[in-house]
């Protein structure tokens, strides 16, 4: 697949979580506090944090991310017999400033000089995408960055896509989509952006409605199937 493929793109949305930003260095981080139990405590508490968004839209109990996320990392390290309230703390101001892949501010420069519109659709608030941006000096290289919160409710309710589209002034079929969260690219797919999937780590496939137009294994990639 080449860059012909994607023609007339007039704006990237991005994922934040698991796209632009690595979500296991919170726990990567504190490992030394957590030794043996870190990685399956980053595990459970992103796998809770899905699942969480998806039951709260499901419940018609929309509570924003950071307390998705607090709740989740709850449920993670009770599951692990830890209690320790100092650890927790530190452990979700991490969680503001996630360490960005190292390939994010290249892809998107290289976007921005094409002249394509960049910007963040995520299910994170507000307060926890601008301190992530900043943290990682992203801010200046993004149109905009978008927060499911003006509508309450999670990816991929389709409404969510929508408020990008109608956020970057673009339609559904000008904007490319990119994820690496599967469920997510079979989500934007279907609502009808163009999507490419990041599959970072090799993941099987979701057998859902909406299929991604493209695959790529870094950012680099992403940029490559957009002629940037």
């Amino acid at each position: 697949m080449t860059s012909s493929d994607f023609p007339d793109i007039a704006a990237v949305l991005f994922d934040a979580y698991g796209t632009l930003f690595d979500v296991h260095s919170a726990v990567a981080h504190e490992a030394g506090a957590l030794g043996d139990q870190a990685d399956p405590v980053s595990q459970l508490w992103r796998r809770k944090q899905l699942e969480y968004t998806w039951l709260r839209s499901l419940m018609r109990a929309h509570a924003d991310f950071h307390q998705v996320t607090a709740d989740a990392l709850d449920h993670a390290l009770a599951a692990h017999g830890i209690d320790d309230r100092e650890l927790r703390e530190r452990l979700l101001e991490l969680y503001l400033t996630l360490n960005a892949y190292p390939e994010v501010p290249d892809t998107l420069d290289r976007i921005r000089a094409k002249g394509i519109g960049t910007a963040i659709l995520s299910n994170g608030e507000p307060r926890m995408l601008t301190a992530a941006t900043d943290s990682a000096n992203l801010r200046a290289r993004l149109d905009d960055v978008i927060s499911v919160e003006p509508v309450g409710i999670y990816k991929p309710d389709p409404r969510v896509y929508e408020l990008g589209a109608e956020r970057m002034g673009v339609s559904a079929g000008r904007i490319a989509f990119v994820s690496a969260n599967a469920w997510d690219a079979c989500g934007a797919a279907h609502f009808g952006f163009q999507v490419i999937w990041l599959n970072r780590f090799g993941a099987t496939p979701e057998q859902l409605p909406g299929t991604p137009k493209a695959t790529a294994t870094t950012l680099d990639d992403v940029a490559d199937l957009l002629g940037c």
